[in-house]
């Protein structure tokens, strides 16, 4: 019994030291499948918020793109073209002749060359203001001619422009672009109106220059008659021999 405890001892001993590096080795692999899964929801989680923050910054980028192209000008221009047109055509108009839009100017002419006729005038003054209101009406003819030509010199600008103003339209990239192409389409029908304007100008003021003469030369006659008639003894018939 003495000899067999000895051996039991080391026996003992030697099943503690082989057993307590299997327990150690045992705690390294334990798995936890609940703690697991509540980190895989946790990094799926971040990982949506991360895509969320991706789109939300895609989104944004877009619309700063689109804010770019609705702010983008239109890169055709026809205001020099028009602005052209209408200075041909005010140059038509301040280069009038002999009477032009000016109040004082027609004022003054209806106060003396257009004036009623009057005894005071010398027959050489009503012939001359005659031969004056004649001119003037020539002269309100041509200027009437003149401004035509000139509208109708810019007609083929104006269709060239409404056609590069469309086509600009249509391919426009943003609101701003679509908004100045219609902008400048309005323009080009100001200036429409504005030689519309001026060729109903001229031709009403040859008109009314062509009127005030046929007045003023009904007004004269009427003068010039009773001149005939009251100046002498008026027509006596009297015997005459033409031929020795």
């Amino acid at each position: 019994m003495s000899r067999l405890r000895p051996l039991l001892t080391a026996s003992f001993a030697a099943i503690l030291i082989f057993q307590a590096p299997q327990k150690t080795a045992a705690q390294w692999i334990v798995f936890d499948p609940n703690n697991y899964a509540q980190n895989a929801l946790t990094a799926a989680r971040e990982l949506q918020q991360i895509n969320n923050q991706i789109t939300s910054l895609q989104n944004e980028a877009q619309m700063l793109i689109n804010q770019a192209k609705n702010l983008a000008n239109l890169p055709y221009s026809s205001l020099q073209q028009l602005e052209q047109s209408i200075q041909r055509t005010q140059r038509l108009l301040a280069e009038a002749q002999r009477i032009a839009y000016d109040v004082q100017q027609i004022d003054a002419a209806f106060s003396t060359t257009y004036a009623p006729a009057s005894g005071n005038i010398s027959d050489q003054a009503l012939v001359a203001n005659a031969q004056t209101r004649w001119q003037n009406a020539v002269a309100g003819l041509q200027d009437a001619m003149r401004v035509q030509a000139s509208v109708v010199g810019n007609l083929d600008t104006n269709r060239t422009q409404i056609s590069a103003l469309v086509t600009a339209s249509q391919g426009a990239t943003g609101a701003l672009q679509a908004s100045q192409a219609g902008n400048q389409l309005l323009a080009v029908q100001a200036q429409q109106l504005a030689d519309l304007t001026a060729a109903v100008a001229s031709q009403g003021r040859a008109q009314d220059l062509r009127s005030a003469q046929r007045a003023a030369a009904q007004d004269q006659a009427r003068e010039q008659l009773r001149r005939f008639l009251t100046q002498g003894q008026g027509y006596q018939p009297t015997t005459v021999q033409m031929f020795h």
